[in-house]
C-alpha cells in the first residue's frame, strides 16, 4: 500500500476519534474506513507510538478506543486535529500572498500553534502535509502592495472614502477616482477592489495592483444596507460587470465531462443530449469574459446565441488562422529561396 494512503486512512482515524464522545471499536473503524481489522490495529499502534493521546477504555466487555480528553481540543488549544489539517492546507492555499497580511497573518498564527505541539506529534503532521498540497495557479505578487492592501482593508472596515490614481488598461489611461470602498474581492490570482465610483456615479470593480497611489479624504460614507458583494459578482463569469446576456453554448461529446464536473456559473442550465454532447445555458454579466472561455476550448465548443457573441468568435478564429496561414506562407517562401 502506498505510504499517502496509509497516512491518509490514519488521519481519518484520528478525525474519527476526535468528534467522537464514546470511542470507537476497531470493528466501527474498519466499516467506517472499509479496511481490515488487523490494518487497523497496525494503525492505532502507530499513531500510539507517534505520541498522538490514544487510550483504551473496556466498557461492557468491548475495547473503545478514543482521544484523551484534552487531545479533543487540540492538545489544549481551541482546535481540533481536523481543524489544525485544515489550516496546513490554508497556508498553503494562500501562498500567493506571501507579504501581505492575509497570508502573514496566518503564517504567524501557525508558528504559534507549532510551538506547543509534541514533537512526535508535528513530525506526524508533518508528512501528513507533504501528502496534501494546494497546486499553484496563476496569480500577480502582492507582496509590493502590501501597504495599499493594509490602507484598502482598513478603509472598508471604517468605511472611509478614499482618493486614488487608477490606471485603466483597456484605455491605457491613469485617472483620478474618489471611491467609497465596499470590499475587497480576491479572484483568479488578483485583488479587486468593489465600490462607489464619484466620477462613474454608480458602482465599479478595481484592480487593486493597478492602483498607483493611494489616500485616505478623512471623509466617511454610509454603504447602502441592501448591498452584498457575492450578490453583486454572481451575475459576472469572472469580475468584469456588464448588461445581462443568455448564452447559449454547444459542447462536443468529447468535452462534455469536463464542462458537466463544474460548476462555471450560479445561473448554468446544463442538458445532456442523445449524441452525448452538451447544451450550456447562463445568464452573464456581459461577454467579454465567456469569450476567453469559450476559446480555451478551441473546436469543442460552439456558440448558439447570442449573434453577438458567435460574430466575436468568428473574427477571432479568422484571425487566428490568417496568423497561422501567413506562418506557412513564409516557410514556403523561405524554403523556395
Amino acid at each position: 500500500m502506498a505510504r499517502g494512503d496509509q497516512l491518509a486512512r490514519q488521519w481519518k482515524i484520528i478525525q474519527r476519534l476526535s468528534v467522537s464522545r464514546r470511542g470507537k471499536t476497531v470493528r466501527e473503524l474498519a466499516q467506517d474506513l472499509d479496511c481490515h481489522l488487523r490494518t487497523l490495529y497496525r494503525d492505532l499502534e502507530a499513531l500510539e507510538a507517534a505520541g498522538f493521546p490514544i487510550c483504551i477504555d473496556r466498557t461492557n466487555g468491548t475495547n473503545r478506543w478514543s482521544l484523551m480528553e484534552g487531545a479533543r481540543n487540540g492538545f489544549a488549544l481551541p482546535v481540533s486535529l481536523p481543524e489544525l489539517m485544515a489550516l496546513y492546507f490554508g497556508r498553503d492555499l494562500l501562498k500567493p500572498l506571501s507579504g501581505t497580511v492575509f497570508h502573514d497573518s496566518l503564517d504567524t498564527l501557525f508558528r504559534k500553534i507549532k510551538a506547543v505541539l509534541a514533537p512526535d506529534t508535528l513530525n506526524y503532521l508533518g508528512r501528513i502535509e507533504r501528502c496534501l498540497r494546494a497546486g499553484r495557479e496563476p496569480h500577480k505578487a502582492y507582496g509590493p502592495l502590501k501597504h495599499t492592501l493594509d490602507a484598502l482593508g482598513e478603509a472598508v472596515l471604517k468605511r472611509s472614502t478614499v482618493n486614488i490614481l487608477y490606471f485603466t488598461l483597456s484605455r491605457n489611461k491613469v485617472t483620478r477616482r474618489r471611491v467609497d470602498p465596499y470590499a475587497l474581492w480576491f479572484h483568479g490570482g488578483t485583488f479587486y477592489l468593489i465600490g462607489r465610483c464619484h466620477l462613474k456615479k454608480c458602482v465599479l470593480v478595481f484592480a487593486v495592483d493597478r492602483i498607483r497611489s493611494l489616500e485616505a479624504t478623512g471623509d466617511t460614507f454610509i454603504q447602502p444596507a441592501d448591498f452584498d458583494a457575492e450578490r453583486f459578482m454572481e451575475t459576472s463569469f469572472g469580475v468584469f460587470q456588464g448588461e445581462p446576456v443568455k448564452v447559449k453554448i454547444l459542447f462536443a461529446p468529447d468535452a462534455a465531462g469536463y464542462v458537466l464536473e463544474k460548476t462555471w456559473h450560479p445561473s448554468q442550465k446544463v442538458a445532456v443530449r442523445k449524441d452525448g454532447s452538451v447544451l450550456f445555458e447562463a445568464e452573464v454579466a456581459g461577454t467579454r469574459e465567456i469569450k476567453l472561455w469559450v476559446l480555451r476550448w478551441g473546436a469543442k465548443a460552439r456558440v448558439l446565441a447570442p449573434q453577438s457573441l458567435r460574430e466575436e468568435i468568428r473574427i477571432e478564429a479568422a484571425e487566428m488562422l490568417a496568423h497561422y496561414t501567413d506562418d506557412v506562407r513564409r516557410v514556403e517562401l523561405s524554403l523556395a529561396g
